[in-house]
C-alpha cells in the first residue's frame, strides 16, 4: 500500500505538476506575471513548514541531534555546490539570463533534480503517509513555478510547444524512478532514511531561502510585499495543519 501512495504523488508532483505549468502558459502573460510569483510565495512557505514542522523533527526523532545536524549542513553546502556546478540551477523568471541559451542543460538539471525529489517522497512515506503527502505537496507546489519557467526557457531556445511539453514532461518523470529507488533502497536500509530526511530537509531550505525568496525581493511594492508574506504563512500553516491532522 505504501508503494501504491509513492507511486501516485509521485507521478502527481512530476508529470502533473509540467502539465499544470503547461496550462499556466496557456493564460496571458499579464495573468502569469501575477500568478507566478504567488505560486513562489506560497511554495517557500510550504517548502520550509515542510522542513521545520515535518523532516527536521521526524530525523530528529530518529537519530541523535549530533548526527543529523552535521548532515542538514553537508547537505546545505552540497545543494550550493550543485547550484554552482548548474544542475541544481532553478529558474522561475521567463527571461532568465542565466538558462537564455541553456535548454538541454535545464533539462538534464532538472531530470537530476526530479529523480532527487522522487526519492525524498519515498523516504517520507517510509516514515509515515501524513509526512509523505506533505512532502509531495511541497515539491507539487515548487515545481508548478519552475516547470512554468523551464518551459519558457525551452521556448526561447526556439522549441515548438509540442516539443518544449514533451521533453518538460519526460524531464519530470525522472520522479517515478527516484521514488523507486528510493523505496527499493531504503527498505533495506531504514537506518539511512533519518539522514535521507535531513539532507532533503537542507535541500528544501536551500531552495526556499536561496532561490525563492530572493525571487520576491524583487518586487518591493507594499501592497505586493504583503500578499507575498500572506502566501508564505498560507504555505507554512499548510504543512502545519497536514501535521497537527496526523
Amino acid at each position: 500500500m505504501t508503494l501504491l501512495w509513492i507511486i501516485t504523488f509521485s507521478l502527481l508532483s512530476s508529470v502533473g505538476a509540467a502539465a499544470g505549468a503547461a496550462l499556466l502558459l496557456a493564460f496571458p502573460q499579464a495573468i502569469r506575471h501575477a500568478l507566478v510569483p504567488a505560486l513562489i510565495s506560497y511554495a517557500a512557505g510550504v517548502m520550509l513548514g515542510a522542513a521545520f514542522l515535518g523532516m527536521i523533527p521526524t530525523a530528529l526523532s530518529r537519530a541523535d541531534a549530533s548526527q543529523i545536524l552535521p548532515a542538514l549542513l553537508i547537505g546545505l553546502v552540497l545543494f550550493f555546490i550543485l547550484e554552482k556546478m548548474v544542475l541544481w540551477r532553478h529558474c522561475h523568471d521567463e527571461s532568465c539570463a542565466v538558462h537564455g541559451q541553456a535548454g538541454p542543460l535545464v533539462l538534464v538539471g532538472d531530470a537530476f533534480h526530479n529523480f532527487v525529489d522522487g526519492v525524498v517522497i519515498a523516504a517520507a512515506f517510509l516514515v509515515s503517509i501524513p509526512l509523505g503527502v506533505a512532502t509531495a505537496v511541497a515539491v507539487i507546489a515548487h515545481e508548478v513555478p519552475q516547470e512554468v519557467g523551464d518551459f519558457a526557457i525551452l521556448l526561447d531556445g526556439g522549441y515548438s510547444r509540442a516539443k518544449a511539453f514533451w521533453l518538460n514532461i519526460l524531464s519530470a518523470s525522472a520522479t517515478l524512478p527516484g521514488a523507486l529507488a528510493g523505496y527499493f533502497w531504503l527498505g533495506q536500509m531504514e537506518e539511512a532514511i533519518a539522514y535521507i530526511l535531513a539532507l532533503s530537509a537542507a535541500s528544501f531550505i536551500y531552495i526556499a531561502l536561496a532561490d525563492l525568496v530572493p525571487s520576491l525581493h524583487r518586487r518591493t511594492n507594499p501592497m505586493q510585499s504583503l500578499l507575498q508574506l500572506a502566501l508564505l504563512i498560507a504555505g507554512i500553516s499548510t504543512i502545519g495543519w497536514m501535521r497537527h491532522a496526523q
